[in-house]
């Protein structure tokens, strides 16, 4: 436990430094006078068929989550996307993610659906997301621009997918056994040692995408759809800023956030999101401040929405028995 106390405040440390490394890294050089009048110059009636999209994008995911549960005990899909709505305005307001762990416990409170099941699907989810993301990024390179830090991302990505199939590997060889491993530390604790095997079948079950091909195979298509979708709407907006580029843009803008996302940061990725949008256009050769005031406009659409949902599904206690769960 003090162990774990330690470390919290370092996270918090890290996550602010890379904050402030990245928002320097999204302002520097530009004038503020010039990140207004492109703002100014902008039509942000582009945010209404931007939204419709991303909304599209975002219910692609949702389906994406219901999919990877098992058959035999999948929650209803109103259940799913409420918690993955939960977990959205938990991102937005908390540092490291803790959004990931808000609609596992949202999900328990509407479902039942035991934690560590929800867990499974979850960690799932996160390799299907950075598959997809490279290969959509590769897939995508005969349209793009030159880019300095491509073969830095390849070098990334090959290193990811090799840790990745030898993880699965694992899991789909050794089953309930590699999990009934992975969790033995908590037999140590005396509390948690009975809890322990209902863990390991429920981790297992929440797995099903490693011994399934065919849930593998509609959660991987729902996957690359969600962000293709996600892609299609980011280019939308980039007409409101007139900037002028191929649809490809909006795929290395999405591709260049979520990788940046690996990195601790404040709440919402605050300086990170900018600085990778800013980077991405920096390919295309899209001016700092024009960059900036699309990544500023882009950023409060994919936070304003979740705060007010967030607020709207949440009531007094309305994760309250996801804490007290089994």
């Amino acid at each position: 436990m003090s162990s774990r106390r330690g470390v919290r405040p370092l996270l918090l440390l890290a996550g602010l430094a890379v904050t402030i490394g990245c928002t320097y890294l999204a302002v520097q050089g530009v004038k503020l006078n010039d990140a207004l009048d492109a703002l100014r110059d902008s039509n942000l009636l582009w945010l209404a068929p931007t939204s419709v999209v991303l909304g599209l994008a975002l219910w692609l995911r949702v389906l994406r989550w219901w999919v990877l549960f098992d058959a035999s005990s999948r929650p209803p899909l109103r259940a799913v996307g409420h918690a993955a709505f939960v977990g959205y305005f938990f991102n937005n307001i908390l540092p490291a993610r803790a959004g990931e762990a808000a609609r596992v416990f949202a999900l328990y409170s509407r479902a039942r659906t035991p934690r560590a099941e929800a867990i499974g699907t979850v960690v799932i989810e996160r390799v299907f997301d950075l598959l997809a993301l490279l290969f959509l990024l590769f897939a995508s390179y005969p349209l793009l621009p030159a880019i300095s830090w491509l073969k830095a991302a390849a070098l990334f990505g090959l290193g990811v997918v090799t840790v990745l199939v030898a993880l699965i590997f694992v899991l789909v060889r050794y089953d309930d056994r590699a999990v009934r491993w992975l969790l033995s530390p908590l037999r140590r604790l005396p509390a948690a040692r009975e809890h322990v095997e209902p863990a390991v079948v429920n981790a297992t079950r929440g797995l099903v995408a490693l011994r399934e091909p065919r849930v593998a195979l509609r959660g991987m298509a729902l996957t690359i759809a969600s962000w293709v979708m996600l892609a299609f709407s980011f280019w939308i907006l980039m007409a409101g800023f007139d900037l002028g580029l191929p649809p490809v843009a909006g795929m290395l803008v999405v591709v260049a956030i979520n990788l940046s996302l690996v990195l601790p940061s404040s709440p919402a990725a605050l300086g990170v999101f900018e600085a990778a949008t800013v980077v991405a256009l920096r390919a295309f050769d899209v001016p700092q401040a024009e960059a900036l005031s699309y990544a500023l406009v882009l950023h409060l659409l994919n936070f304003v929405p979740f705060l007010l949902i967030g607020v709207v599904l949440l009531g007094p206690g309305a994760l309250r028995g996801g804490l007290r769960g089994e």
